[in-house]
């Protein structure tokens, strides 16, 4: 799409989000993990505009840091800019404290940083309606099967925009009407800003609305469009807890309908759960109960089982995870295998064909080619080569009470059953640990080392027998 250098996206983020209940500034409580103003910036992006500037006020600074520290992150390359409303007075004061932005550009299209389930493609043909239509105003006109709490368009007898009558002034004719304000709009920037230093206060919070610029335009004898959008869920915003857990069922099932359209084998999709960066290439298939989380992805033919939960990890092709394992920030390549029950810890690695197994634990470590740490393992901080084999209850000992120590397994060795290597310590290729060993020393390739004491029997020192 070509660059539209005269045309400003205007994002309001300023708001307290009272009935969130929570800390956390409403624009930045993650859906599909992405935070709402994400989402938003996003789909504003899509229309390649001069800038996009983005309106805060409640916790301005700590909303402008997780923004800036996330651009890249997010993939937002658009130029943008901040202002702040000082006081929230409503809609349209957001907008005033933009203006000096604003009147920089010929057009602004104004966006909710708390409606995260707009899409590109949308905010694409409201803007090609309003240039189509050589309006100076245009609203987003949705129908809504419960229009409560939503301000009614009012349409002329021609079936032209009238004006937008808010919750509280309908009436029992005005009442009834289904189609209702999306809260999206276009303007043009000059008509806009005469219309605002024309706005009165409004309702028992005294509030400047958005919404009554358009009347004024008119006024103007300006032309206020309405754009009509079926997918009235597009328009859904979050003001509580509620509404926050029903975006993300929509936009989760937006994400399953397309990696399904692309291949992939969602069991159950409703009992799936993955985010929106999550890609899994054809032939992958994932059992119910699993969680994919973040940056993941996930190549062809993998299989996962359920109650898998995956974060941000790297998996090659023809992987397979079972049952109740968790994966997180780490690289799985082609033809592993993981689970049931396993735990890959941030920064392991499994190369090629490599398996770990039930109840095995892997942290900071490189488990080599083909190589395999089957039952009840933890492996830290660990250099291992290919071919490796690794006994039932092996376990790294690589902390000291104050620094972290690496252990090293060379290629093709074979670790017995219940050993400890106390590191740092390096066993050099092709060499054999005995069961029950501890080993605190390097092993010389080749070698084989058993470290534990030489078995004591005392006769008739046992459990008395009983009659």
């Amino acid at each position: 799409m070509v660059a539209q250098k005269n045309l400003c996206v205007l994002i309001l983020a300023a708001g307290k989000g009272t009935r969130m209940k929570s800390s956390l500034p409403k624009p930045l409580h993650p859906v599909c993990g992405l935070p709402m103003i994400a989402h938003s910036l996003r789909a504003a992006q899509t229309l390649h505009p001069g800038a996009i500037c983005v309106v805060v006020g409640h916790e301005a600074p700590r909303v402008m840091d997780e923004i800036k520290q996330n651009l890249s992150a997010w993939g937002i390359t658009a130029p943008i800019v901040f202002a702040e409303q000082k006081e929230l007075n409503g809609s349209a004061g957001a907008v005033r404290a933009a203006l000096p932005l604003v009147e920089k550009f010929k057009t602004v299209m104004v966006l909710n940083g708390d409606a995260p389930l707009v899409r590109g493609e949308t905010l694409r043909q409201m803007h090609g309606a309003f240039e189509q239509g050589h309006a100076q105003s245009l609203v987003w006109g949705v129908q809504v099967p419960d229009p409560h709490g939503y301000g009614r368009i009012l349409r002329n007898p021609e079936g032209g925009f009238e004006r937008i009558v808010e919750e509280s002034e309908t009436d029992e004719t005005t009442r009834t009407i289904s189609e209702v304000n999306g809260g999206m709009y276009v303007f043009d920037v000059k008509a806009l800003a005469g219309a605002l230093a024309l706005l009165t206060p409004q309702g028992p919070k005294h509030e400047f609305y958005l919404t009554d610029t358009l009347s004024l335009i008119q006024e103007a004898q300006g032309l206020a469009l309405v754009f009509p959008c079926a997918d009235y869920k597009q328009a859904l915003g979050v003001n509580s807890r509620a509404d926050l857990a029903v975006a993300e069922g929509i936009l989760r099932a937006r994400i399953n309908q397309k990696l399904m359209e692309n291949g992939v084998r969602l069991v159950r999709p409703e009992e799936t759960y993955i985010d929106e960066d999550v890609q899994i290439g054809a032939d992958s298939s994932v059992c119910p109960g699993s969680y994919i989380f973040g940056k993941t992805t996930l190549g062809t033919h993998c299989q996962l089982e359920g109650g898998v939960s995956i974060y941000n990890c790297t998996i090659g092709n023809n992987v397979k995870i079972k049952y109740g394992s968790y994966l997180e920030n780490s690289v799985i390549e082609d033809g592993c295998e993981v689970g049931p029950y396993a735990h890959l810890r941030p920064g392991s690695t499994l190369k090629a064909k490599a398996k770990v197994g039930n109840f095995c634990e892997v942290k900071n470590s490189v488990i080599g080619e083909g190589s395999k740490v089957n039952h009840l393992t933890y492996i830290g901080d660990t250099d291992m080569g290919p071919g490796v084999n690794i006994g039932a209850g092996t376990i790294t000992c690589n902390y000291d009470g104050q620094k972290k120590h690496r252990t090293v397994i060379g290629a093709h060795c074979f670790v017995g059953s219940n050993v400890n290597f106390v590191a740092p310590v390096e066993i050099q290729p092709y060499s054999k640990i005995g069961a029950g060993s501890t080993i605190t020393k390097q092993v010389p390739e080749g070698s084989l080392a058993i470290a534990r004491a030489r078995q004591v029997v005392l006769e008739n020192k046992g459990v008395k027998k009983h009659d």
